[in-house]
């Protein structure tokens, strides 16, 4: 074996590392460098290989490959690693695992891949007569990777036994931990690696968690190489050179020893007392811990006269519905801290909230777009002076206040103008009419494509439903995240309530039963007021309220029309339009739906407004099957039924645009003399069919059907008023 053999290798690292990791591998005699997604190819002698793993912070793992070939199927696969001499690189015998990644069209599944990779390698062994090789999945000795890229595959052997992120002093950890790589990558964009040779340097962590940041800031400044304590060592592959590692790390260890005359301090704080203990233990494992102080201080508890050359830190973010407020708040009192002990020196904030950098009044001078695993984030860097500290938020700082508004972007100011807009003017015409459930906001704006729903209970409390339309799959998963945070923000500030005051929805066409599923969110019933009707809505628990707002008009017509008639509700839904006609005066009603659950919700809504069940019958069964044996009349009857559905308690699916032509040729039959039958549904392309006009008296009433509210999406609702001819 000549140690002066070079070899390919690849180093994978998180996405957004892959400038940092080439610029680790130029200090280590690496060679033809080139990056490419979540990694580095290079060139290299062994030495320059065991400098990456005695030495990178920030990189996972280095493969040295083996074979590089195209493939198209299973069996070219096969060939590609059969074509390796194995047994140059594994003992007979040897326990190993293969890990595979990428695909092609023929090879869409990676445990199949390592499935035929494994099959290769140990066939060559079985046919040469050797002792066949074992898998070991769980910390294998060898690992064998197998990557499949454009048609081609890279065959080669890891050169560690575990991943080169894993320093081994992190065995506890908080809520949101944070890799050892991602933490060494922040403080590098920080500066920290020149900062930390300054005498008598400080470095401070305000929300220090299980130690992580503040742990690597010490390795980094105190020289310590991450393979020095890293746990698992070189893989058991024939080629290693175990000679020139162990002269590596003979050097590593001597500048590790240099490195304890290291005369700056750092700091760590935390109103956890559970994770501070966990961070004492997590610097001790490091044998870092005689350099930290760790303290169990709240934010607005750290010590005035506390000063740092740098403030690095990551604060928490809200995860769910209603920590909205709390954590902003906490970004603002995280801001006057950074303010009271960095000013005139450095700090670093990584979020995964960076439309919340406003909050912390400074001006970030520079962002850097990172990973916390596949949570996308940002780095925020500070130079902390006068200069850049927001004058209003100076000022709201004084008084102890948050200012709300500065957590949104121009954007986000841009949809809090339109809801304050909408207030004066559809929020005034809802006041003159005594509506209290309307829509306030239906993607007036193409870049908030929200629909936002007021619901005020006969209390007189406000909720909000705000539901996003799905955005198409061009847009960034990420950008989209950052859309719906500062919707919610501005909803809250322009209504003034707060978050869990809101439910926040995203609406996507919905296939058959599903319209009806539960939403992982729960919530209590509100009771509305509509017209004097008190009706059931939840804004929680299904997709849907339980009251369809745009049919408003619709429900205000039939309680018009209703005195002394009778009426079939057909698809009652939860029977609002049941409930109108019976305030109105109707002598009886029938309301028919499949649904178990909303059915109950009619029948709740008939207690509510003490209307009897004998009179206004519920009927649980398939519309279409029950139209067919309906012997009954009636004055009215309401045709609402869903665009599609395919239900497996019905014989046969509903498609509205094919069947909607047999659903009113029964219903006109049912029809006492004079009768009127409402027909509406929601399909965006239906079409009427000609023969429903040529048999019928039929009047398109779309029109007026659609109130203030939802004029700007007319095509919300389709009706029509048909009677016989």
């Amino acid at each position: 074996m000549n140690p002066a053999n070079t070899y390919t290798f690849f180093s994978t690292c998180a996405k957004s590392l892959e400038p940092l990791l080439a610029s680790e591998l130029e200090q280590f005699a690496a060679e033809d460098i080139r990056p490419t997604v979540a990694g580095v190819y290079f060139s290299g002698t062994l030495d320059a290989a065991y400098r990456v793993t005695m030495y990178s912070r920030i990189a996972n793992r280095v493969i040295a490959t083996l074979a590089e070939a195209p493939v198209s199927d299973a069996d070219n696969l096969y060939d590609a690693t059969l074509a390796i001499q194995w047994t140059d690189h594994m003992e007979p015998g040897a326990r190993f695992a293969v890990s595979a990644a990428g695909t092609t069209p023929a090879l869409r599944h990676t445990r199949f891949v390592a499935q035929r990779v494994k099959d290769a390698i140990v066939d060559q062994f079985t046919e040469a007569g050797l002792t066949r090789p074992e898998v070991e999945t769980q910390n294998p000795p060898l690992r064998v990777h197998a990557v499949l890229k454009k048609g081609r595959v890279l065959l080669g052997v890891e050169l560690t036994r575990s991943s080169l992120h894993r320093r081994g002093y992190r065995l506890e950890q908080g809520d949101a931990p944070m890799k050892e790589t991602l933490a060494a990558a922040i403080l590098i964009r920080s500066g920290w690696p020149e900062l930390s040779k300054q005498p008598g340097v400080r470095i401070f962590d305000p929300m220090c968690g299980a130690g992580t940041l503040i742990i690597e800031a010490l390795l980094m400044a105190m020289d310590v190489a991450p393979g020095l304590i890293r746990v698992g060592g070189l893989s058991t592959w024939k080629l290693h050179n175990h000679e020139i590692e162990s002269s590596i790390r003979a050097q590593a260890e001597v500048r590790r020893e240099a490195g304890r005359n290291w005369d700056g301090q750092a700091y760590g704080s935390d109103q956890d007392l559970r994770v501070i203990g966990m961070a004492r233990r997590n610097a001790e494992r490091a044998d870092v811990w005689d350099q930290i102080e760790f303290s169990s201080d709240a934010i607005d508890e750290i010590p005035q006269d506390r000063k740092a050359e740098l403030v690095v830190t990551n604060p928490p973010y809200a995860q769910r519905l209603g920590e909205e407020e709390e954590v902003m708040a906490l970004y603002n009192r995280l801001g006057q801290v950074i303010q009271r002990t960095a000013l005139g020196q450095q700090a670093a904030v990584f979020t995964a909230r960076p439309e919340w950098g406003k909050l912390l009044g400074l001006h970030s001078h520079k962002q850097y777009a990172m990973f916390n695993g596949p949570l996308p984030a940002r780095l925020l860097l500070f130079n902390v002076s006068e200069d850049s500290i927001y004058k209003q938020q100076r000022n709201a700082a004084d008084q102890g206040k948050i200012v709300p508004a500065q957590a949104l972007d121009e954007q986000g100011q841009m949809f809090y103008n339109r809801l304050r807009k909408n207030i004066k003017n559809i929020g005034k015409w809802a006041r003159q009419q005594k509506i209290t459930c309307y829509r306030l906001y239906d993607a007036d704006i193409p870049e908030f494509s929200f629909a936002l729903d007021i619901y005020t209970d006969i209390k007189g409390k406000v909720s909000v439903h705000l539901q996003e339309y799905a955005p198409p799959a061009t847009v960034n998963a990420a950008d989209a995240a950052i859309r719906r945070r500062q919707a919610l923000l501005a909803t809250e500030q322009a209504l003034e309530i707060p978050a869990t005051d809101i439910s926040l929805k995203v609406r996507e066409r919905q296939k058959g039963s599903n319209q009806y599923q539960p939403q992982e969110q729960s919530g209590s019933d509100l009771i509305v007021d509509e017209y004097g009707a008190q009706l059931y809505v939840n804004l929680h628990q299904y997709l849907d309220t339980g009251l369809f707002l745009d049919h408003r008009p619709l429900r205000r017509l039939v309680r018009k029309l209703a005195k002394d008639k009778s009426l079939l509700n057909l698809f009652c839904y939860t029977g609002s339009v049941t409930i109108q006609a019976a305030l109105g005066g109707a002598s009886r009603s029938v309301s028919v739906d499949l649904s178990k659950k909303y059915l109950y919700w009619a029948g709740r809504n008939l207690a509510l407004n003490n209307l009897s069940l004998k009179q206004h019958q519920l009927v649980e069964a398939d519309c279409q099957q029950w139209l067919k044996t309906c012997k009954d009349r009636f004055d009215i009857i309401f045709l609402d039924p869903p665009t599609f559905s395919n239900s497996k308690r019905t014989e046969h699916d509903l498609d509205i645009q094919r069947d909607h032509v047999s659903l009113i040729e029964t219903c006109m039959g049912l029809l006492r003399e004079g009768g009127l039958l409402i027909f509406s549904n929601n399909m965006r392309k239906f079409r009427l069919d000609p023969q429903v006009q040529e048999t019928w008296n039929v009047e398109d009433y779309s029109r007026p059907s659609i109130d203030k509210d939802f004029q700007r999406n007319p095509k919300i609702h389709r009706a029509w008023l048909i009677r016989a001819s």
